[in-house]
């Protein structure tokens, strides 16, 4: 068993070469998800674009995460990480080829709604690593693979801007964004080739419906239809910013015709979730199988709170330090990056407080230091020296990634073999925390944005208060029809 090998992170054998490979797939993931937001600029002016436009892009660029996550976490489950992460790889290169060719900003809005696609891949890999570690490394391994990879958002900030003058001229921002894209198609073959789901001899458990999430009690039915209201309301809540009320990219009568098929994919996700969980409202799921989806709800609002409003606040961050300190652009962009920066220690520290302390009693102590740093950023203005606010954005930025590496310790140890499900619900909740976020953002001023975080965190803090320590054992039936106890203790 691969579980049994030593954790060392400088091995590139067994679960330390899947771990290293799934992170650097992620990596890639956030390197090419986020290759437009250090060359904004350039990207407007090449293209003639205006403010509200850029905008636009920059949510776009998040909006089709939401359901891609769980999309992608159903196949993961069904087909395996393997192949369904170098697909993703491949397949999202090419509206990153697209955006670095377009001329308009009709085709780049195209291109980076579809990249929001890539957003994805990160639910592929919870559940890949998930299969090589015990539980006793899960967290501080799920912390490793999200935070590394999560570092690709501030690797592009640092390295695109300078390929970009590399190349030179008016096109060089579309070299940059074209290499991303390369990077990505070329990894996909080298991922495909190197990586197993499974360690050798082990069973890789898939659920026995893809087509929508199973519960196992009326109640939690209830529950999962209420759950999935917000990820549609987030979409909806787009719609409504590009129509006349909002930016005007879209008439009333678009942005109406979205919304009935918003209200038709929910209704048709609806009779799915029923169609695989009508058999219990005619008899009890025997108690060897059941889980409680009431974990996943507050995982789902915790994630909300830690990444959403990560992604919100590293794409306004720059600006906020512009606005407030009277910064160049590039000194801003510096500056901001400090938060992003603390992703490389601080999600990894998340999983390993998690596997030490127990995964309640760590996500209650992060989650209230995610409240007071956004309590305190919302405080911050022109008359703080900057090297304060810096550190107040640094201490803000460890409980949020800390937090996000501590629900992810949680998730694998659910239900083993709907991960990929868990984890594509709890991960769309991020995304459409920052639609969210980044909407209450363009209607009011930075304070009050940072303070409806911080409440946003008081919330989750709440809800934790009904979340109990996943313990004891999952039971999954094999494929013969024998049932295997799988053991999800805490260490």
């Amino acid at each position: 068993m691969s579980g049994s090998e030593k954790f060392n992170i400088f091995s590139f054998t067994g679960k330390m070469k899947i771990l290293h490979l799934s992170w650097f797939a992620f990596f890639i993931t956030f390197v090419v998800w986020f290759n437009f937001a250090p060359m904004l600029q350039s990207v407007k002016e090449s293209l003639g674009l205006t403010t509200a436009e850029i905008k636009t892009l920059l949510i776009l660029n998040v909006a089709f995460t939401i359901p891609a996550r769980v999309i992608v976490g159903m196949l993961t489950d069904k087909y395996g990480p393997r192949l369904v992460y170098s697909l993703l790889l491949a397949i999202c290169s090419i509206p990153c080829f697209v955006f670095a060719l377009s001329d308009n900003f009709v085709q780049a809005a195209i291109a980076r709604f579809a990249l929001g696609l890539i957003g994805a891949g990160f639910v592929i890999g919870i559940r890949l690593v998930s299969e090589w570690f015990p539980h006793n490394e899960l967290g501080t391994a799920e912390g490793i693979y999200g935070g590394w990879g999560n570092f690709g958002s501030a690797a592009a900030a640092f390295t695109l801007p300078t390929v970009a003058v590399m190349f030179g001229g008016e096109d060089g921002w579309r070299y940059a964004m074209g290499i991303t894209g390369l990077m990505s198609l070329l990894f996909s073959v080298v991922f495909y080739r190197s990586v197993t789901d499974t360690p050798k001899g082990a069973t890789y458990y898939k659920p026995k419906n893809a087509g929508a999430m199973e519960v196992t009690s009326k109640g939690d039915f209830a529950l999962l239809l209420l759950m999935k209201t917000p990820m549609y309301g987030a979409l909806a809540l787009l719609a409504w910013k590009l129509s006349p009320s909002g930016i005007g990219m879209f008439s009333d009568s678009v942005v109406t015709v979205i919304y009935v098929v918003l209200g038709l994919i929910y209704v048709f996700d609806a009779a799915q979730v029923w169609k695989v969980n009508k058999h219990v409202f005619v008899e009890p799921v025997p108690e060897i199988h059941q889980y409680k989806f009431k974990q996943v709800a507050v995982l789902n609002v915790l994630y909300f709170a830690t990444f959403g409003s990560e992604l919100a606040v590293v794409s306004m961050l720059p600006l906020f330090f512009a606005d407030t300190f009277e910064l160049t652009p590039v000194v801003a962009g510096m500056v901001a990056s400090a938060y992003a920066f603390m992703n490389l220690m601080s999600r990894p520290g998340g999983g390993w407080l998690s596997d030490k302390f127990g995964r309640k009693p760590t996500l209650l102590i992060l989650t209230a230091g995610l409240a007071v740093g956004y309590l305190v950023m919302g405080q911050v203005d022109g008359a703080w020296p900057v090297w304060l606010a810096v550190v107040a954005a640094m201490g803000c930025s460890f409980f949020v990634q800390s937090g996000e590496g501590a629900v992810f310790a949680a998730v694998p140890l659910i239900k083993r073999r709907m991960t990929g499900q868990i984890a594509g619900m709890t991960g769309a909740y991020g995304n459409v925390g920052a639609v969210v976020y980044l909407t209450v953002l363009s209607l009011v001023d930075y304070s009050t944005f940072f303070l409806i975080i911080a409440g946003t965190a008081v919330l989750g803090f709440v809800t934790l208060l009904f979340m109990e320590e996943p313990s004891g054992q999952i039971a999954e039936v094999n494929d013969d029809g024998t049932i295997t106890m799988i053991d999800v203790a805490k260490a």
